[in-house]
């Protein structure tokens, strides 16, 4: 399998390559140049699989042979080693809950798949690898426990100063070893330009091998199309496929989502759940697609004005408006109505929601009003114990705090304050 640039000026690499790289050298995100198509008899026997033999399926095509056969099952058995459960909550839609991962978030899956990737990797080449992430709450968490430790590679996370949650922030500043943490004064969008500019700097080129954690890295986005081939092992009509709807902010997930339908999952229809950060739903509305400068929500994963990931959703439909508008229902949702969704789905079902997933579930309840005759998955993409204080006021009572979470309380944060300039991020990466 090839990889090539979006921007189509870079030749084509392998997956090793596009990994360690993150972005091409004309500043385009990579992308396969052909989907791999499933056999009808994996489709119709799926239930039957065990769900560490499918991952494998799935992602070998991927790879190709840049890593063997007998190192890939395990880097998947040990990146979804924990339940992905579809929970029923109300007669027409239920809840893929992805958070049930060591940092509680759904971004575990892809952050432990490039971890081993690139310690894989990290063991053919002299010199250790610097991943550089931007992260807007979860990614941090999840990319420093997945390389935590890992030999021959240096991890440095940028984030927005008071903009992730108590529990975010913990979670990627507290882990030490080979884990550093950037508090960016500013937003997700100056930490991401931050990140995108170190890469095409011939200085740091020259001094360090960079790569991005982040999900505009194809070794961090294609596993998260696993979460969709785990939900239809448990969808029990078969014959009538699920509507999905995905917390949508740097589109990285939905993306996954799509390449997995479009490699032949089933899957009735797509929804693009976002927060007021809504660039891609007012393209699908409108046919123009226009960035926007990001506003913060409490929602705050997905605050994002200008997602990378939307080009690579272009490239699946070949940048036709009709016929992504085809597979994708766009929606936004006020803060408002986030925290009266919390406070509803809880009252009437029990079932308590994050921010991310109470969008998620808005939006579905939107669509299924007009679609009556279908049912669908939400993906719940993080517990709701990482967004305390949002939660616990729509619910009325505490959330338990799980047992993985108890230990992050006790550390002490530890976090390098920085401008929001690539000036000050590179001559602190040259002085480190």
């Amino acid at each position: 399998m090839k990889y090539f640039s979006l921007n189509k000026t870079a030749p084509a690499v392998d997956f090793r390559e596009a990994t360690i790289r993150g972005q091409a050298p004309d500043k385009g995100l990579y992308f396969p140049e052909r989907i791999p198509k499933l056999d009808s008899s994996l489709v119709e026997n799926m239930a039957g699989y065990a769900k560490e033999e499918l991952a494998y399926l799935i992602m070998q095509p991927y790879l190709g042979d840049t890593i063997d056969k007998k190192s890939l099952y395990q880097i998947v058995s040990e990146t979804i080693h924990f339940p992905f459960p579809v929970v029923q909550v109300s007669q027409q839609i239920a809840s893929l809950e992805l958070f049930h991962g060591p940092t509680l978030a759904f971004k575990d899956v892809g952050a432990r798949f490039m971890s081993r990737c690139l310690g894989y990797f990290s063991q053919q080449q002299q010199g250790k690898i610097t991943v550089l992430v931007a992260t807007s709450g979860d990614t941090g968490g999840a990319v420093a426990n997945g390389f935590l430790g890992v030999a021959g590679v240096e991890v440095v996370i940028l984030y927005p100063s008071g903009k992730v949650s108590p529990v975010q922030e913990l979670q990627l500043t507290t882990c030490g070893q080979n884990i550093k943490a950037l508090e960016v004064s500013g937003s997700f969008d100056d930490c991401q330009a931050m990140v995108k500019d170190a890469f095409m700097d011939a200085d740091l080129a020259r001094k360090l091998t960079l790569t991005s954690a982040n999900s505009i890295n194809v070794a961090r986005w294609l596993p998260q199309q696993l979460y969709y081939f785990f939900a239809y092992q448990q969808w029990e009509n078969k014959q009538h496929p699920p509507v999905i709807s995905v917390p949508s902010g740097n589109f990285g997930n939905i993306c996954a989502g799509l390449l997995a339908q479009v490699s032949g999952l089933p899957v009735q229809h797509f929804i693009a759940a976002c927060n007021v950060n809504d660039a891609v739903p007012e393209y699908l509305r409108t046919g123009q697609y226009h960035t926007k400068t990001a506003v913060p929500t409490l929602s705050n994963a997905m605050d994002v004005g200008s997602p990378s990931n939307f080009v690579r959703v272009l490239e699946l439909f070949h940048n036709e408006y009709a016929a992504v508008a085809e597979k994708i229902s766009g929606y936004t949702v006020s803060d408002d109505i986030t925290q009266r969704t919390i406070a509803d789905v809880y009252h009437q079902y029990g079932y308590i929601l994050d921010p991310h997933g109470a969008v998620a579930w808005y939006a579905l309840a939107q669509y299924l009003s007009h679609h009556k005759e279908e049912k669908g998955i939400f993906l719940e993409t993080a517990h709701p114990v990482k967004f305390p204080e949002t939660v616990e006021a729509m619910i009325g009572k505490k959330i338990p705090i799980p047992e993985s979470v108890r230990p992050l309380f006790d550390r002490k944060k530890e976090s390098i304050v920085m401008q929001p300039s690539f000036a000050a991020l590179k001559e602190w990466l040259l002085n480190t």
